[in-house]
Protein backbone atom coordinates (compact mmCIF):
# COMPACT_ATOMS: atom_id res chain seq x y z
CA UNK A 1 0.00 0.00 0.00
CA UNK A 2 1.92 3.75 -0.78
CA UNK A 3 1.63 6.43 1.09
CA UNK A 4 -1.53 7.66 -0.86
CA UNK A 5 -3.72 5.08 -0.06
CA UNK A 6 -2.98 5.50 3.86
CA UNK A 7 -5.42 7.16 6.47
CA UNK A 8 -5.15 8.12 9.77
CA UNK A 9 -8.73 7.68 11.49
CA UNK A 10 -9.53 11.41 13.45
CA UNK A 11 -11.60 11.14 16.60
CA UNK A 12 -15.16 10.83 15.13
CA UNK A 13 -14.01 8.11 12.94
CA UNK A 14 -13.91 9.75 9.61
CA UNK A 15 -10.66 9.09 7.76
CA UNK A 16 -8.12 11.48 6.37
CA UNK A 17 -5.20 10.44 3.59
CA UNK A 18 -1.71 10.50 5.51
CA UNK A 19 -0.06 12.75 2.08
CA UNK A 20 -2.23 15.48 0.89
CA UNK A 21 -1.79 18.22 -1.45
CA UNK A 22 -1.64 22.09 -0.24
CA UNK A 23 -2.70 24.81 -2.84
CA UNK A 24 -1.45 28.19 -1.16
CA UNK A 25 -0.28 30.10 -3.98
CA UNK A 26 -1.98 28.27 -6.65
CA UNK A 27 -4.16 31.08 -8.46
CA UNK A 28 -7.96 29.86 -8.80
CA UNK A 29 -7.39 29.73 -12.50
CA UNK A 30 -4.76 27.39 -12.43
CA UNK A 31 -6.56 24.92 -9.22
CA UNK A 32 -8.75 22.63 -11.27
CA UNK A 33 -5.75 22.01 -13.55
CA UNK A 34 -3.28 21.08 -10.86
CA UNK A 35 -6.55 19.37 -8.57
CA UNK A 36 -7.18 16.92 -11.69
CA UNK A 37 -3.10 16.31 -12.41
CA UNK A 38 -2.96 15.28 -8.05
CA UNK A 39 -5.96 13.19 -7.98
CA UNK A 40 -5.03 11.63 -11.55
CA UNK A 41 -1.91 10.84 -9.74
CA UNK A 42 -3.47 8.83 -6.60
CA UNK A 43 -3.66 11.72 -4.31
CA UNK A 44 -6.85 11.56 -2.52
CA UNK A 45 -6.49 14.95 -0.09
CA UNK A 46 -6.91 18.56 -1.00
CA UNK A 47 -6.42 21.47 1.58
CA UNK A 48 -7.05 24.89 0.63
CA UNK A 49 -8.63 27.96 2.33
CA UNK A 50 -10.95 30.81 1.90
CA UNK A 51 -7.52 33.21 2.48
CA UNK A 52 -5.93 31.13 -0.61
CA UNK A 53 -8.53 32.68 -3.26
CA UNK A 54 -8.43 29.42 -4.92
CA UNK A 55 -11.28 27.45 -3.25
CA UNK A 56 -13.51 27.95 -6.75
CA UNK A 57 -10.91 26.44 -9.02
CA UNK A 58 -10.28 23.72 -6.24
CA UNK A 59 -13.82 22.62 -6.43
CA UNK A 60 -13.67 22.42 -10.42
CA UNK A 61 -10.30 20.20 -9.93
CA UNK A 62 -12.95 17.89 -7.70
CA UNK A 63 -15.74 17.68 -9.57
CA UNK A 64 -13.90 16.96 -13.14
CA UNK A 65 -11.17 14.65 -11.59
CA UNK A 66 -13.35 11.44 -12.95
CA UNK A 67 -13.09 10.37 -9.53
CA UNK A 68 -15.87 10.05 -6.84
CA UNK A 69 -16.74 12.23 -4.38
CA UNK A 70 -16.49 9.77 -1.74
CA UNK A 71 -13.31 8.68 -2.56
CA UNK A 72 -11.83 12.31 -2.02
CA UNK A 73 -10.86 14.62 1.54
CA UNK A 74 -11.48 18.13 0.60
CA UNK A 75 -10.39 20.52 3.33
CA UNK A 76 -10.61 24.13 3.43
CA UNK A 77 -10.32 27.12 6.41
CA UNK A 78 -12.46 30.06 7.74
CA UNK A 79 -10.91 33.09 6.97
CA UNK A 80 -8.61 34.30 10.11
CA UNK A 81 -10.50 37.70 10.10
CA UNK A 82 -13.77 36.22 10.77
CA UNK A 83 -14.42 36.09 14.82
CA UNK A 84 -18.10 36.96 14.39
CA UNK A 85 -20.78 33.91 14.81
CA UNK A 86 -22.83 35.16 11.80
CA UNK A 87 -20.00 36.10 9.63
CA UNK A 88 -18.59 32.64 9.83
CA UNK A 89 -21.78 31.02 9.26
CA UNK A 90 -21.92 33.32 6.46
CA UNK A 91 -18.41 32.22 5.20
CA UNK A 92 -19.06 28.57 5.80
CA UNK A 93 -21.77 29.18 2.97
CA UNK A 94 -19.67 30.58 0.94
CA UNK A 95 -17.06 28.34 1.04
CA UNK A 96 -19.48 25.39 -0.09
CA UNK A 97 -20.82 27.33 -2.48
CA UNK A 98 -17.51 27.79 -3.99
CA UNK A 99 -16.34 24.86 -3.91
CA UNK A 100 -19.55 23.27 -5.01
CA UNK A 101 -18.93 19.54 -3.73
CA UNK A 102 -21.48 19.08 -1.70
CA UNK A 103 -19.78 18.92 1.89
CA UNK A 104 -16.28 19.58 3.18
CA UNK A 105 -14.43 16.97 4.61
CA UNK A 106 -12.65 19.26 7.51
CA UNK A 107 -12.95 22.86 7.84
CA UNK A 108 -10.73 24.85 10.29
CA UNK A 109 -10.31 28.18 11.77
CA UNK A 110 -7.18 29.31 10.07
CA UNK A 111 -5.60 31.02 12.53
CA UNK A 112 -6.61 32.33 16.22
CA UNK A 113 -5.90 35.76 15.37
CA UNK A 114 -6.46 37.44 12.22
CA UNK A 115 -3.07 37.86 10.07
CA UNK A 116 -2.33 41.70 10.98
CA UNK A 117 -2.30 40.63 14.53
CA UNK A 118 -1.00 37.49 14.57
CA UNK A 119 0.13 36.27 17.83
CA UNK A 120 -1.28 39.79 19.30
CA UNK A 121 -4.49 40.56 21.01
CA UNK A 122 -7.01 38.31 23.20
CA UNK A 123 -9.37 36.76 20.42
CA UNK A 124 -10.67 33.72 22.89
CA UNK A 125 -14.34 34.85 22.60
CA UNK A 126 -14.46 35.33 18.55
CA UNK A 127 -12.34 32.52 18.08
CA UNK A 128 -15.25 30.12 20.17
CA UNK A 129 -18.08 31.83 18.39
CA UNK A 130 -16.67 30.98 14.84
CA UNK A 131 -16.22 27.61 16.51
CA UNK A 132 -20.00 27.34 17.39
CA UNK A 133 -20.63 28.18 13.66
CA UNK A 134 -18.82 25.43 12.43
CA UNK A 135 -19.90 23.27 15.23
CA UNK A 136 -23.66 24.02 13.94
CA UNK A 137 -22.42 23.16 9.75
CA UNK A 138 -20.87 20.12 11.37
CA UNK A 139 -24.25 18.95 12.88
CA UNK A 140 -26.23 19.80 10.05
CA UNK A 141 -24.23 17.27 8.46
CA UNK A 142 -22.40 20.18 5.73
CA UNK A 143 -19.11 19.53 7.27
CA UNK A 144 -17.74 16.06 8.46
CA UNK A 145 -14.94 16.86 10.58
CA UNK A 146 -14.00 20.33 12.41
CA UNK A 147 -10.57 21.81 13.49
CA UNK A 148 -8.20 24.61 13.70
CA UNK A 149 -4.91 25.91 12.53
CA UNK A 150 -2.29 27.82 13.98
CA UNK A 151 -3.52 27.21 17.07
CA UNK A 152 -0.69 27.06 20.26
CA UNK A 153 -1.83 25.16 23.76
CA UNK A 154 -3.99 27.97 25.25
CA UNK A 155 -5.49 28.75 22.08
CA UNK A 156 -6.77 25.24 21.60
CA UNK A 157 -7.32 24.79 25.17
CA UNK A 158 -10.07 27.75 24.86
CA UNK A 159 -12.39 25.51 22.12
CA UNK A 160 -12.35 22.64 24.74
CA UNK A 161 -13.50 24.00 27.01
CA UNK A 162 -16.22 25.97 26.00
CA UNK A 163 -16.71 23.71 22.44
CA UNK A 164 -19.33 20.98 22.33
CA UNK A 165 -16.92 19.30 19.89
CA UNK A 166 -13.43 18.97 20.32
CA UNK A 167 -11.21 19.60 17.67
CA UNK A 168 -10.76 17.08 15.11
CA UNK A 169 -7.39 18.33 13.66
CA UNK A 170 -4.40 21.45 14.08
CA UNK A 171 -2.60 22.53 11.26
CA UNK A 172 0.33 24.20 12.12
CA UNK A 173 4.10 24.80 10.79
CA UNK A 174 6.27 21.67 11.18
CA UNK A 175 9.38 20.75 9.48
CA UNK A 176 13.04 19.53 10.24
CA UNK A 177 14.06 22.80 11.65
CA UNK A 178 10.82 23.57 13.10
CA UNK A 179 9.31 21.10 15.07
CA UNK A 180 7.10 22.13 17.86
CA UNK A 181 7.03 18.84 19.48
CA UNK A 182 5.65 19.65 22.81
CA UNK A 183 2.02 20.95 20.93
CA UNK A 184 2.14 17.95 18.99
CA UNK A 185 1.97 16.11 22.13
CA UNK A 186 -0.51 18.19 23.76
CA UNK A 187 -2.65 17.80 20.41
CA UNK A 188 -1.94 13.74 19.96
CA UNK A 189 -2.89 12.97 23.77
CA UNK A 190 -6.26 15.39 23.12
CA UNK A 191 -6.98 13.13 20.32
CA UNK A 192 -6.55 16.02 17.77
CA UNK A 193 -4.40 15.15 14.75
CA UNK A 194 -1.81 17.33 13.81
CA UNK A 195 -1.35 18.25 9.81
CA UNK A 196 1.96 19.46 8.87
CA UNK A 197 1.66 22.29 6.45
CA UNK A 198 5.45 23.32 5.12
CA UNK A 199 6.64 20.05 5.72
CA UNK A 200 9.62 21.97 3.01
CA UNK A 201 9.50 24.77 5.17
CA UNK A 202 8.26 26.43 2.29
CA UNK A 203 11.55 25.25 0.15
CA UNK A 204 13.98 27.03 2.25
CA UNK A 205 15.17 24.16 3.68
CA UNK A 206 16.57 22.61 0.46
CA UNK A 207 19.95 24.11 1.33
CA UNK A 208 20.46 23.20 4.97
CA UNK A 209 23.57 20.90 4.29
CA UNK A 210 22.81 18.89 7.52
CA UNK A 211 19.16 17.72 5.66
CA UNK A 212 20.77 17.30 2.46
CA UNK A 213 23.30 14.65 4.08
CA UNK A 214 20.43 12.76 5.59
CA UNK A 215 18.94 12.18 2.27
CA UNK A 216 21.66 11.41 0.65
CA UNK A 217 22.16 8.96 3.27
CA UNK A 218 18.64 7.19 1.80
CA UNK A 219 19.08 8.01 -1.57
CA UNK A 220 16.44 10.12 -1.58
CA UNK A 221 15.59 13.78 -2.18
CA UNK A 222 15.45 16.52 0.62
CA UNK A 223 11.98 17.27 -0.15
CA UNK A 224 10.79 13.40 0.14
CA UNK A 225 13.26 12.90 3.03
CA UNK A 226 11.08 16.55 4.54
CA UNK A 227 7.67 14.68 3.72
CA UNK A 228 9.06 11.61 5.55
CA UNK A 229 10.03 13.24 8.32
CA UNK A 230 6.56 14.91 8.67
CA UNK A 231 4.36 11.14 8.32
CA UNK A 232 6.95 9.76 11.07
CA UNK A 233 5.86 12.23 13.63
CA UNK A 234 2.63 11.04 12.91
CA UNK A 235 1.18 14.22 11.22
CA UNK A 236 -0.60 14.51 8.03
CA UNK A 237 1.74 15.93 5.52
CA UNK A 238 0.82 19.22 3.38
CA UNK A 239 3.31 19.70 0.57
CA UNK A 240 2.43 22.50 -1.87
CA UNK A 241 3.12 22.30 -5.54
CA UNK A 242 1.37 22.85 -8.90
CA UNK A 243 3.81 20.79 -10.49
CA UNK A 244 3.18 17.11 -11.49
CA UNK A 245 6.91 15.94 -11.49
CA UNK A 246 6.74 17.23 -7.83
CA UNK A 247 3.51 15.64 -6.86
CA UNK A 248 4.94 12.09 -7.83
CA UNK A 249 8.24 12.23 -6.25
CA UNK A 250 6.34 14.10 -2.76
CA UNK A 251 4.75 10.57 -2.92
CA UNK A 252 7.60 8.49 -3.40
CA UNK A 253 8.72 8.35 0.45
CA UNK A 254 8.42 4.70 1.34
CA UNK A 255 11.29 4.58 3.49
CA UNK A 256 12.02 4.51 7.01
CA UNK A 257 13.97 7.19 9.08
CA UNK A 258 16.43 5.74 11.71
CA UNK A 259 15.51 7.05 15.44
CA UNK A 260 19.15 8.78 15.44
CA UNK A 261 18.20 10.75 12.06
CA UNK A 262 14.51 11.40 13.46
CA UNK A 263 16.16 12.99 16.05
CA UNK A 264 18.41 14.60 14.50
CA UNK A 265 15.96 16.46 12.39
CA UNK A 266 13.98 17.03 15.47
CA UNK A 267 16.34 18.98 17.09
CA UNK A 268 17.62 20.77 13.85
CA UNK A 269 16.80 24.39 14.37
CA UNK A 270 16.77 26.20 11.04
CA UNK A 271 14.07 29.07 10.44
CA UNK A 272 14.92 30.77 7.57
CA UNK A 273 12.36 31.29 5.43
CA UNK A 274 13.69 34.37 3.01
CA UNK A 275 11.88 36.15 1.40
CA UNK A 276 8.59 34.35 2.93
CA UNK A 277 9.41 35.55 6.31
CA UNK A 278 7.34 38.62 5.25
CA UNK A 279 4.26 36.04 5.91
CA UNK A 280 2.62 36.00 9.70
CA UNK A 281 2.95 31.97 9.94
CA UNK A 282 6.86 32.25 9.33
CA UNK A 283 8.10 35.59 11.05
CA UNK A 284 5.43 34.78 14.00
CA UNK A 285 3.59 37.89 13.65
Amino acid sequence: MTILEQTYTLSNGVEIPKLGLGTWFIDDDKAAESVRAAIEIGYRGIDTAQAYGNERGVGEGVRTSGVARDELFVSTKLAAEIKDYDAAVAAIDESLAKLDVGYVDLMLIHAPQPWDDFRGGDYAEGNRQAWKALEAAHHAGKIRAIGVSNFLQADVENILNDGAVAPHANQILVHAGNTPSELIDYCQEKGILVQAYSPIAHGEILDNAEVKAIAEKYGVSVPQLCIRYTLQLDTVSLPKTANPEHMRSNAQVDFEISEADMDALRDLNDRNYGDSSAFPVYSGK
